[in-house]
Formats: structure tokens, sequence, C-alpha cells
């Protein structure tokens, strides 16, 4: 199956590292304009530099998104450098771990302004922009936010991460059927364990051991794996799909896997 987005403009959050630079990859390497948003500029600069190296074109912009009045703004310099936004990809997040008798206020609210609230805004800023443009009338406007198999499935000692990413799911879903006259397709990826540098430490213990141990296929995911559910969801073939949740997880999450 080929992904062609020739002329098609992508903004990536946390793109500058683990999914956020990987699917930036993706996006330059079937053809589109690509704004790499996150906090690290130096990080989203060298890899601006990547894709322009390779014959891409590509933006690097400095990007908290826990700072919600950040978001718009930011958009409109992707549109400015770029071009009329087409695809959004809500990706920024951080992980959470910690017992949910002993989080702080303070670490729960950094859980949720990153993992729910940023999602919130910045599919809304996108889709305001998709319309103003007529992307979203070209059927050509797509949405997609990053979740995890936690939005359906409980990971003993990551309550509050857990319930971020569920609300990512509900906030996808609810989204989708509200634009859905609009043609804006909003969808979730929701990978399974892939090692990045958020989970890489832990990983590399006994008990991460342990953990990889009990998953039915006994390995983590490769980052590979999410290549073809994303692109698709990216591209000409989502003009039909919107409001859905697809795991991609390596059986991760099934029933009685150890």
């Amino acid at each position: 199956m080929t992904h062609s987005l020739s002329g098609q403009v992508a903004m990536v959050t946390g793109a500058s590292s683990g999914l956020g630079a990987h699917f930036a990859r993706l996006l330059a390497g079937q053809g589109a304009a690509v704004a790499l948003a996150a906090r690290r500029v130096d990080r989203v600069q060298a890899l601006a530099d990547e894709i322009s190296a390779a014959g891409g074109r590509a933006l690097a912009l400095e990007l908290d998104v826990a700072d919600a009045h950040a978001i718009g703004p930011a958009l409109d310099q992707v549109e400015a450098g770029l071009g009329p936004l087409g695809i959004m990809v809500n990706n920024a997040g951080v992980g959470g771990a910690g017992s949910a008798l002993e989080q702080s206020i303070e670490a729960l609210d950094q859980i949720f302004s990153v993992n729910l609230r940023a999602v919130f805004i910045g599919a809304r800023e996108a889709a305001r922009r998709m319309i103003a443009s007529g992307v979203a009338g070209r059927d050509q406007a797509r949405i997609i936010n990053i979740a995890s198999v936690a939005a359906h499935t409980v990971l003993p000692g990551l309550a509050a991460y857990c319930a971020s990413k569920a609300g990512v799911a509900m906030t996808t879903q609810a989204l989708a059927r509200e634009w859905a006259a609009q043609r804006i397709a909003v969808n979730a990826l929701c990978p399974g364990y892939i090692e990045t540098e958020i989970n890489a430490d832990w990983f590399a213990t006994a008990g991460g051991a342990k953990q990889i141990k009990g998953f039915p296929r006994r390995r983590l995911m490769d980052i590979s794996g999410l290549d073809e559910a994303f692109l698709l969801l990216a591209g000409p073939g989502a003009k039909a799909i919107t409001g859905s949740l697809i795991t991609v997880d390596d059986g991760q999450a099934l029933a009685g896997g150890g």
C-alpha cells in the first residue's frame, strides 16, 4: 500500500525523540512538509535539518504543550511557514508513573495538561484552521491522537497515565462525532510498549525484564510496527475512517499473556 502525502502539511508535537521523531520522518518520507514541535528546540532543529538535507521541507518550533495558550500561535507559525495544515499529530506525552495514593497534585496536573488537555486543544486549534483554509472541505483533514494500550488496559502503577490516555480515546471519538459534518477525520493510535527515552531505564531493570517476559510474545514492540496504521490514518485511506481507536501492540494487552 502506498501513502503519498505530497502537498500536505503536517504538525507533530513531541517530535524531539521517540515516536514523534519517527512519525515526522515517516510523514516527510511520503512527501509531506513537516513542522516539528517540542521543548528541546535543538533536537527538533537537528531533525528539521536532516529532513531538509534529504530533500524535504521541515520547520522546527519550540513548544511546550502544557502551555495551552501557545498551541494556536504555534499552528499559525506552521501555516505561515509551510502552508495550510492538513495533518495534526498530537503525540507529546509524559509517563506519569507513581502510586495513586502518593502522587502530588502538581504531578497530576502535569500528566493531564500534557497527555489530555494538550490533545484537546491541539485538535481544536488544528480543526479551526483546517476548516478556515478549506482543507477540511476537501476531505483532506486528518487529526491523529497518540493514545496507548493504557486507554483500555489497566497498567499497574500508572493510574493517572491510564486515566489520561482513556481521556484521549474518548476525546477522539467525541471530536470525531462533533466534526463529522466538517469532514475532519479524527482518530487515535494506541501503541503498546516500545522502548523510548521515557521507559528505557525501566526496561533495563530486573522488573522491566520480568514485564517483557509477561507479554504474549515476550518482547517489546518494534517502532516500525506502527508505520502502516499511522500512514493509513494520515493519508487518503482515512477518508472514511473517523472516531476509530486503532491498537497496535504486538498482542501485549491480551489477557493471560504470561
